[in-house]
């Protein structure tokens, strides 16, 4: 896996000199993955910047401001023909992934052919690697949009963000694009799943401009549950920061505190796993 670190201008105080990580190739990798094993990478945003409904102050792309993207994001048909060279050559030299991952530089659901290049991978998936599983990474913000809806519903792994069920929390973590966006809206919209989700969760603490951030305290894991119970995924991923931040404040959560918050969630009946 290549990496590409860029340093923020030095008007950009909160994520100076950033080692930011962008993906310049459609199809990257194979990586190992916290959370999900030996990983091929897929990105379908632009390569040469962030396009992304979310600013998350904990991406490891960098803030959207500091790495706008200016190229359009590929092909269709490039995904396609990237994709079928990878899994030939990795077919060829009998070593496959144990999943096949979207995600890259912002939301790949943004991709006006976002159901057609998920039609296209499961299909080539079926030729060179069936035992392999898709996965899409995703904000979840573009999930009203039907044909986004009915395509995540088709991958083996739904990996659903929500960092936050209470609105003030989530401005503050996520920065959505939209300023009517909230957490009700997202929560209604991942209840229609019916289940055939997975809901990612970053937990993290610090502040910014002089305000605490943390999603860790009783009432923030209590409002968090209870919109779990609503959307009642089958399983749930928790995480804390594992990379460098562009807002430099934010601090890691210690592993035992992600495992209270675990047992929480298996009390409640989920799944849960987790990676510090």
């Amino acid at each position: 896996m290549l990496f590409f670190a860029y340093f923020c201008p030095l008007n950009q105080t909160e994520h100076t000199r950033m080692a930011t990580i962008l993906f310049h190739d459609i199809v990257y990798g194979p990586v190992r993955s916290r959370r999900l094993g030996v990983s091929l990478g897929i990105n379908i945003s632009p390569s040469d910047g962030k396009r992304c409904t979310f600013n998350c102050i904990y991406c490891e792309c960098g803030l959207n401001e500091a790495y706008p993207a200016k190229a359009k994001a590929p092909r269709r048909e490039d995904v396609r023909e990237a994709l079928n060279i990878k899994l030939s050559q990795m077919a060829s030299e009998n070593t496959f992934p144990d999943v096949i991952t979207f995600s890259g530089n912002g939301e790949s659901t943004l991709h006006p052919a976002f159901a057609g290049i998920i039609d296209d991978t499961l299909a080539l998936r079926d030729r060179w690697c069936p035992q392999a599983k898709v996965a899409v990474l995703s904000n979840s913000t573009m999930v009203w949009k039907e044909s986004v809806f009915q395509a995540l519903c088709r991958v083996d792994e739904n990996i659903m963000k929500l960092d936050s069920a209470t609105n003030m929390r989530m401005q503050q973590i996520d920065q959505p694009e939209s300023a009517d966006f909230t957490c009700e809206q997202v929560i209604r919209q991942l209840c229609r799943f019916s289940g055939k989700v997975i809901i990612q969760t970053i937990f993290l603490r610090g502040e910014r401009n002089g305000v605490i951030i943390d999603n860790t305290g009783e009432a923030e894991v209590d409002a968090w549950i209870a919109a779990l119970k609503k959307i009642n995924p089958r399983k749930v991923m928790i995480y804390t920061i594992d990379r460098e931040t562009p807002v430099k404040s934010l601090q890691k959560v210690p592993k035992e505190d992600l495992m209270v918050i675990a047992a929480r969630v298996k009390a409640a009946g989920f799944e849960i796993s987790v990676s510090t």
